[in-house]
C-alpha cells in the first residue's frame, strides 16, 4: 500500500488584508475522513464569520489549534494524511511536534513546494502565529494540541482517549447562527427536523433544558474566578461578583479600531437638518401596491437611499477618498452604498455594490437581500469592502440623530432619525406633520461646507418632495 503523504492547510486570507482569524469551532476531529470542498471549522475575522473547506481527501491527523484561538493567515491549522495509505495511517501521538517553551510559538513545518492553495481571498501572510486562547481557556504548555476528545478526556480524569470520529450535525445556517449565540453545542441537540435537521425549535428546547433548576451553587463572593472552560467549548465572557468581562475581538475589535482611527484621522464635520417627509411616507404606501415592488421590502430607508444616490450625482465630489500617500483625492464614479446593520456579532457595514445603476425596484431587493443576510449572520467580507459612502438608520431604535463617525475610506456618512408625527408650519398653518432630522457627516480634508450643504439640502429637498426624484434624475 502506498504511504500516505501529510498535507498542513494553512489559514487563508478570508477578507482581503486581513492577517489573523480567531477558530470560532472544529467539524472534524483527528481520524475523521475528509473529502475536497468539505467544511472542517469555521472562523471569525475582523469582519465575518466564515467556513473552510478542506481542498484535498483525506484523514484528519491533527488540529494545530484548539477552539478559541487566533491564529495568523498563513499558519498551518490542520494535517491531513492524503494518497492511497491515508486510511491505513494511525494517528500516533509520537508524531507530533515537540512541545515549544512556554510563551513560544511552535515552529512551523516545511511548506510544500509552491504555493499553498487558498480557497478565500489572497495575499497569505508569512509572520508567525500569535496564539490568544479566550479568556478562561488553558492552552496545553506541554505538548502541542492532540485530538479534542483526547484532551477532554486527560482533563476529566479518564487518561488519553482514542479518536474519535464525529460527524457534523445536520443544520440550515440560520440555526447554526442562533445555536453560536446562544451558546449551544449542535452535537449536543436531538433533531426533530426531517432527514435529522436540527431546527429553531431544537435549539431552544436544548437551552430550556440545559436552564433546568440545579443545587444551589455556593455565593459569588466565595467563587469569583471565571468558570472552568474546556479548549472546545470556551466562554466568550466571564462573570466575577461585580463584574462582566467580554473579550474585545472579532467584529466589535475591528469596529473600534477602524472608529478610533477614523476620528482621529479624518477631521470631521456634521450638519443637521429637520424636514418634512409626510409626502415621502404616502408615496411609500403607494409603492407597496405597485406591482413593480411585489414581494420587495419598501419603507422610507429605500427612498432615503435614493434620494442620498441623487444628491451624489448631483454633487459628484462627495463621493470620494483621502487618499493619504499620494497626496490626492480620490473622486469615484460608482457609488457602493453602504448599509450600517447591528449584529450579535457588532455593527456591519455591508454595501451595494453599484447602488448609482440601479433602479428603484433593484434597490429595493438589494436592500432586502443585504439586510436578510446581515441578520442571519452569513455576510461575506467582499460585501463590506470597498463602501464609498454609507448610510445608518439610527431612528430605528426611536433616536432623533446623531453623529456620525465616517467608515475609514469614505467621506460621508449620513444618519437617519425617527420619523415622528410633530407639529409643523404647513401652506401657512400648524399641522401635525411626520417630521425627521438628518445628519451628514463628512471629511473635511476633502468635502467644504459648501459641497457638504448641497448634499444634504439636496437629500432633505427630495424628501419633502419626492416628485424630485423624477425631475432631478
Amino acid at each position: 500500500m502506498t504511504e500516505a503523504s501529510v498535507r498542513e492547510f494553512k489559514m487563508p486570507d478570508v477578507g482581503e488584508g486581513l492577517t489573523e482569524a480567531e477558530i470560532l469551532k472544529w467539524y472534524v476531529q483527528p481520524g475523521d475522513t475528509v473529502t475536497d470542498g468539505q467544511v472542517v471549522c469555521e472562523v471569525e475575522t475582523a469582519k465575518a464569520a466564515v467556513e473552510l473547506p478542506i481542498p484535498y481527501d483525506g484523514v484528519v491527523r491533527e488540529l494545530h489549534f484548539p477552539e478559541g484561538t487566533t491564529v495568523d493567515v498563513g499558519t498551518s491549522i490542520i494535517a491531513v494524511a492524503v494518497g492511497d495509505g491515508a486510511a491505513a495511517e494511525p494517528v500516533r501521538e509520537a508524531e507530533a511536534p515537540a512541545a515549544p517553551e512556554a510563551g513560544a510559538a511552535p515552529e512551523a513545518e516545511a511548506a510544500p513546494e509552491g504555493r499553498q492553495p487558498v480557497l478565500v481571498g489572497y495575499g497569505v501572510a508569512t509572520s508567525s502565529t500569535r496564539r490568544r486562547p479566550r479568556k478562561g481557556t488553558q492552552a496545553p504548555a506541554q505538548a502541542a494540541p492532540p485530538a479534542a476528545a483526547a484532551i477532554q478526556a486527560e482533563m476529566n480524569g479518564h487518561g488519553p482517549a482514542a479518536p474519535v470520529t464525529r460527524e457534523r450535525p445536520l443544520a440550515k445556517p440560520p440555526v447554526r447562527k442562533l445555536a453560536k449565540d446562544l451558546g449551544v453545542d449542535l452535537a449536543s441537540v436531538t433533531p426533530t427536523g426531517p432527514d435529522g435537521i436540527i431546527t429553531r425549535e431544537d435549539v431552544h428546547a436544548a437551552v430550556t433544558a440545559a436552564q433546568a433548576p440545579e443545587p444551589p451553587a455556593a455565593p459569588a463572593a466565595q467563587a469569583p474566578a471565571p468558570a472552568p472552560a474546556a479548549p472546545s467549548s470556551a466562554p466568550v465572557s466571564y462573570d466575577t461578583a461585580r463584574e462582566t468581562r467580554v473579550p474585545v475581538k472579532g467584529v466589535r475589535k475591528a469596529t473600534a479600531a477602524a472608529m478610533v482611527g477614523s476620528a482621529f484621522t479624518a477631521p470631521h464635520v456634521t450638519e443637521f437638518v429637520t424636514v418634512d417627509v409626510t409626502r415621502t411616507m404616502k408615496l411609500v404606501e403607494e409603492l407597496k401596491q405597485d406591482k413593480e415592488f411585489a414581494g420587495l421590502r419598501v419603507n422610507p430607508l429605500l427612498l432615503i437611499a435614493k434620494a442620498l444616490l441623487v444628491a451624489i450625482r448631483r454633487n459628484p465630489d462627495i463621493n470620494a477618498s483621502w487618499d493619504e500617500a499620494a497626496q490626492e483625492i480620490v473622486v469615484k464614479h460608482y457609488v457602493n452604498l453602504g448599509i450600517a446593520a447591528a449584529t450579535p456579532r457588532g455593527l456591519i457595514v455591508p454595501n451595494i455594490k453599484d447602488a448609482h445603476a440601479k433602479t428603484l425596484p433593484q434597490l429595493a431587493e438589494s436592500l432586502g437581500e443585504l439586510v436578510s443576510t446581515a441578520r442571519e449572520g452569513k455576510t461575506s467580507p467582499a460585501a463590506m469592502q470597498g463602501g464609498t459612502v454609507t448610510i445608518t438608520n439610527v431612528g430605528v431604535f426611536g433616536v432623533d440623530t446623531g453623529t456620525p463617525i465616517l467608515n475609514p475610506g469614505e467621506s460621508a456618512i449620513l444618519a437617519v432619525g425617527a420619523i415622528k408625527l410633530q407639529p409643523w408650519v404647513h401652506k401657512g398653518k400648524v399641522k401635525p406633520r411626520q417630521v425627521t432630522t438628518l445628519a451628514l457627516s463628512f471629511d473635511h480634508r476633502l468635502v467644504d461646507g459648501e459641497l457638504g450643504s448641497k448634499v444634504l439640502a439636496d437629500v432633505a429637498a427630495i424628501l419633502e418632495q419626492p416628485k424630485r426624484l423624477l425631475t432631478w434624475a
